[in-house]
């Protein structure tokens, strides 16, 4: 077992190297350069839709539910302890590499929804779309969408299923003493009373739970950065200095050269909005809307919100504390400097932060593995998926799963390449929408 993990993480480090981060990162610039940056001129209004009420009857949940449903497979465990990771190893000038992955992201997120919502079709459990269709019926690519797929599918059951229900019971048994076996049983049975009830029944929850769980988050944030706002200058000052020369060893912190900021900003960055995975828009595409470009402009939010709204109140509070200096495990930086801001309530709130983001995500990738699901062996073949899915929730509670972690990296790696190559291809298709769009509206000159 230790032999196979070597493979597996060696395999998943060589998979998330230097190309693909480039790749990632590329595919974003290129993106913002053919759609003439329009995640800055256009974000203005991509908010005011996310409100709007469409009357289309194409779809089967609103704007709002569909991203509060890619919210909830986004925004988790990467935005506490993936910001604490990427100072723990790049130091503060990895945050503003996170920033960079998330503004070029939402490009990328952007063109991943129009396609998804372009492309998708109907089918007897609702709407359904997402990279594995456009990759197919606008790339003509069958393989490659077979094995984008594929690896969703594998990537559902352990970076969104067992490792969140990992961190969950983790969190639990730490804080409260509550034993695994319960935390499974209980998170087993909670998800399925929302799983087996299909897109509509998720949209539901995450449209009240997302909302509250990230109001939360951001109050207690704001609280502690509007109560020391005299650390705040410092802090930024750090991330901006630090982004472009490298940081001296000081305390338990070992230093960082530049690129150790790079590496790890854009890593933790793309781990966090999953921008260029292909993940959220199999979301997308289930949305109610008579244009894919709303859509899409509503999907380019959601990158917005968790890097450069949730993933900087975070790095703030760990930068204005002393703690990162200290060294120790990146997995409670965050949670050690929310608690020396504001003590037990402070920890308190990470733990619950934890278990909401865990939870959400777990939900979130359950529908994003079923479609893939779906795809693979049509769609009579869910119930079996959904059965097997919950049931691995409570294995996830009980299990050590650094085997899982590794394989999940790899998975998601290799889900990233195949979309890739498919958004690289209908770029001209992703321009031609947005012409149309804003030419017809002319909400802003393009």
């Amino acid at each position: 077992m230790d032999n196979l993990n070597t493979i597996i993480s060696s395999t998943a480090s060589l998979v998330w190297g230097p190309p693909m981060l480039i790749l990632l990162v590329g595919t974003g610039l290129y993106l913002t350069i053919k759609l003439k940056g329009m995640q800055f001129w256009a974000l203005g209004h991509a908010f005011k839709l996310i409100f709007e009420k469409e009357n289309s009857n194409k779809g089967d949940i609103t704007n709002f539910a569909a991203l509060m449903t890619a919210l909830a497979a986004t925004v988790g465990i990467g935005n506490i302890v993936g910001v604490a990771t990427a100072i723990n190893m790049g130091g503060p000038g990895a945050v503003f590499w996170m920033w960079v992955t998330g503004l070029v992201g939402m490009a990328t997120k952007y063109s991943e929804a129009i396609l998804a919502v372009k492309y998708r079709e109907k089918g007897i459990n609702g709407y359904k779309g997402g990279p594995m269709y456009y990759i197919f019926k606008g790339a003509n690519m069958p393989k490659l969408a077979m094995a984008f797929a594929f690896f969703t599918v594998i990537a559902s059951f352990g970076i969104g299923n067992m490792a969140q229900a990992n961190a969950v019971a983790n969190a639990l048994n730490t804080q409260f003493g509550i034993s695994f076996e319960v935390t499974g049983i209980v998170l087993l049975m909670i998800t399925a009373f929302v799983i087996l009830g299909g897109i509509k029944t998720i949209g539901k929850v995450t449209t009240y739970l997302i909302p509250f769980m990230i109001a939360i988050y951001l109050f207690t944030a704001l609280i502690i950065i509007a109560s020391n706002i005299d650390k705040v200058s410092d802090a930024l000052g750090m991330i901006f200095y630090y982004a472009f020369n490298p940081i001296a060893a000081t305390g338990g912190f070992a230093g960082a050269a530049i690129a150790a900021a790079i590496r790890y900003g854009i890593a933790r960055g793309v781990f966090s909005n999953e921008s260029g995975l292909g993940s959220a828009p199999i979301a997308a595409a289930a949305a109610k809307t008579s244009d894919p470009v709303k859509q899409a402009l509503i999907s380019m939010t959601q990158t917005f919100i968790d890097t450069l709204i949730v993933c900087t109140m975070t790095a703030l509070i760990i930068l204005m504390a002393p703690i990162w200096t200290q060294g120790g495990n990146a997995g409670e930086l965050t949670l050690k400097s929310f608690e020396y801001f504001l003590g037990d309530w402070g920890a308190l709130v990470i733990v619950f932060a934890t278990i909401l983001f865990g939870y959400s995500t777990i939900l979130g990738w359950s529908y994003y593995g079923e479609r893939a699901f779906e795809y693979i062996l049509g769609d009579k073949k869910i119930f079996y998926y959904r059965i097997f899915f919950i049931a691995i929730i409570y294995v996830g509670c009980v299990s050590q799963l650094r085997l899982v972690w590794n394989f999940s990296d790899l998975a998601n790696g290799l889900m990233a390449i195949p979309n890739l190559i498919g958004l690289l291809i209908l770029s001209k298709v992703v321009s031609s929408e947005t012409k149309r769009y804003f030419d017809k509206k002319k909400v802003i000159k393009a």
